[in-house]
């Protein structure tokens, strides 16, 4: 392929790592001049494509690139935002294709979960019906870890190091007051249908007593009297009983427990607070005073605590998405592949998107103990390693030290709108 530019975009919940991805992407396109002109970024993902809303990342310094590595959040902006099946939108498609043309875009990285993986697909399938060259490479991201074929997914170890730390440190506080205080803390993490980030907490409990007691998992229906009887048990028995509960938790018929009828920008199914339920449980049943939080957006951007095997495996596998572009491949994207588990040893491979794209990867039942209530010895085996290292940012002033870039847009070359 000659000479072309290359359009990068983030897309869905953002991460503590996403921006290492976009660092790798950059840096690896500017060590590729000979087949890349230059990295426009889409402001707010894909939105950014289809109303020419592009930034030119050439206007930022190799440094400030650079710091993106350790910069949580989105740079350039993100979306929740999913492409119609082309019988559907043709307009969308045609108008993509419009854009990268004026803009003599010939390489296409997007970097998001199942839905941007379909996404990508989509792109790199109506560019070959369309005749335009178009190398088109996912990159994976999702705290959730529920994208099929990569072992794991870059962002995902850093949140599973920020909920297991955080979960350890409020079972700290809450064995300290029990005795005539809080007895019952329960923290909400995110996972609307797998439970990676729950089992994540239970790497903070090493021995029996440890926090968390208890790990209610969106795979396994909740069972109100069997959950209210082991609390009970374990306020018995340790004075104190700390909870980590998936956002995405569900009764038998399959409802989610804190659905609030609501729909998000893809359909999803828009979730209330799992834990003040369960709070409000605790309280009418067992009499427990009780304290509740939400870890929300804390947990995916708290790139202060984030995990050093996830920046190293954020950074490689967008390195190796435009390594693979430049190499001519298309309709793919790089995976995770876990060689070995002690020692731990990992190397990027390559998977087809369209075996990806739409598809979700839940805890295996074998990961959870029989009870239902906690991680099994096979679990954590397998998510130890990604919570290894640290990776910290530069400080300033006592605080982190993050890039803000200067996202300067590049001049519209169309005359005409487009509504989305």
């Amino acid at each position: 392929m000659a000479r072309k530019n290359a359009f990068y975009a983030q897309s869905g919940g953002v991460t503590a790592t996403i921006n290492t991805t976009a660092c790798a992407v950059i840096e690896t396109a500017r060590r590729h001049r000979k087949h890349i002109g230059k990295v426009y970024a889409g402001r707010d993902g894909i939105i950014g494509a289809l109303t020419e809303d592009l930034i030119d990342t050439s206007k930022d310094s190799a440094a400030a690139i650079r710091a993106l590595r350790h910069t949580p959040g989105g740079a350039f902006g993100s979306c929740r935002y999913q492409l119609k099946p082309l019988e559907q939108s043709a307009a969308q498609y045609e108008r993509l294709i419009e854009v990268f043309r004026a803009h003599d875009i010939g390489y296409f990285f997007y970097n998001g979960g199942n839905d941007s993986a379909d996404t990508s697909y989509k792109m790199s399938q109506i560019a070959a019906k369309l005749g335009y060259p178009l190398a088109c490479v996912g990159i994976p991201k999702t705290v959730d870890n529920d994208l099929a074929l990569t072992d794991c997914c870059p962002g995902f170890g850093s949140v599973a190091k920020y909920v297991a730390t955080s979960i350890r440190e409020a079972g700290y506080d809450v064995a300290s007051m029990a005795r005539t205080s809080t007895r019952v803390f329960i923290l909400e993490v995110m996972g609307r249908h797998a439970g990676w980030i729950t089992a994540a907490c239970g790497l903070a409990a090493e021995k029996e007593g440890d926090a968390p007691h208890l790990l209610l998992f969106p795979e396994i229906a909740f069972d109100q009297e069997r959950f209210l009887a082991k609390v009970d048990e374990i306020v018995k028995r340790h004075g104190y009983c700390a909870i980590g509960v998936s956002e995405g938790l569900r009764w038998p018929d399959g409802k989610f427990v804190s659905e609030s009828g609501l729909r998000d920008a893809f359909g999803h199914a828009q979730l209330g607070g799992v834990a003040p339920l369960m709070a409000q449980l605790v309280k009418e049943k067992l009499k427990l005073k009780y304290h509740w939080a939400v870890a929300d957006y804390l947990q995916r951007s708290a790139r202060h605590i984030a995990s050093k095997t996830d920046a190293l495996q954020s950074y490689a596998v967008g390195k190796a998405a435009v390594e693979l572009a430049v190499k001519g491949r298309s309709g793919v994207m790089p995976i995770i592949v876990r060689k070995s588990d002690k020692p731990y040893r990992w190397a990027v491979g390559v998977a087809e998107l369209r075996d990806i794209a739409n598809a979700e990867k839940m805890m295996p039942r074998d990961y959870i103990t029989e009870d239902g209530f906690h991680i099994t010895a096979k679990c954590r085996q397998y998510l130890e390693p990604l919570v290894q290292g640290e990776d910290y940012p530069p400080y300033r002033n006592g605080l982190p030290a993050y890039v803000k870039l200067k996202n300067a847009p590049v001049p519209k070359k169309l005359g005409t709108p487009f509504n989305i």
